[in-house]
């Protein structure tokens, strides 16, 4: 017989099972300039500075990333940027994207890469010199996308390697 005692166990391991495989992200960041301060943002909200790690218990979805060594704009205007979304696929193709970009009003600052871990590891791009391939120049380069169709992945982000 199933009673309501027993629709509350239920009830609590299935919501138990279901945090258990909730989406996640972790954001690290490694500094290794010897100056400046590691920054997140996402639109108008700073989410983090110094080396973290920031941890989101759901999709990262459009947050910037850049060492602000204090010649940067609040979205990274004169700097390296790295753009990240971090989100598990619901469909292909529509998981986790990142890259560099130096589209102006950015410009190269410092030595700047990420690698995506727990999932798609070795996949990401370094930039280390104002002439970088593997960064946007103009929004049409979408080719220096660095997919990632893993759930729950996570992001390093590395100034002067």
């Amino acid at each position: 017989m199933f009673s309501f005692k027993s629709l509350s166990l239920f009830a609590t391991v299935s919501a138990l099972v279901a945090s258990a495989h909730a989406e996640s992200h972790t954001v690290i960041f490694d500094n290794r300039c010897g100056f400046g301060t590691p920054t997140l943002i996402q639109g108008p909200n700073v989410l983090g500075t110094g080396n973290g790690p920031f941890n989101f218990g759901g999709p990262l979805i459009s947050a910037i990333a850049y060492l602000q060594t204090g010649g940067c704009g609040f979205n990274g205007e004169g700097c390296t940027l790295i753009e990240t979304t971090l989100r598990n696929p619901t469909s292909p193709g529509s998981g986790s994207s990142t890259d560099i970009s130096l589209i102006p009003p950015h410009a190269f600052s410092v030595t700047s890469g990420f690698g995506y871990f727990n999932g798609c590891d070795g996949a990401g791009a370094d930039c280390t010199n104002p002439n970088c391939p593997t960064a946007f120049f103009n929004p049409d380069q979408t080719d220096r996308q660095v997919a990632c169709q893993a759930d729950n992945v996570n992001l390093a982000i590395t100034f002067c390697d």
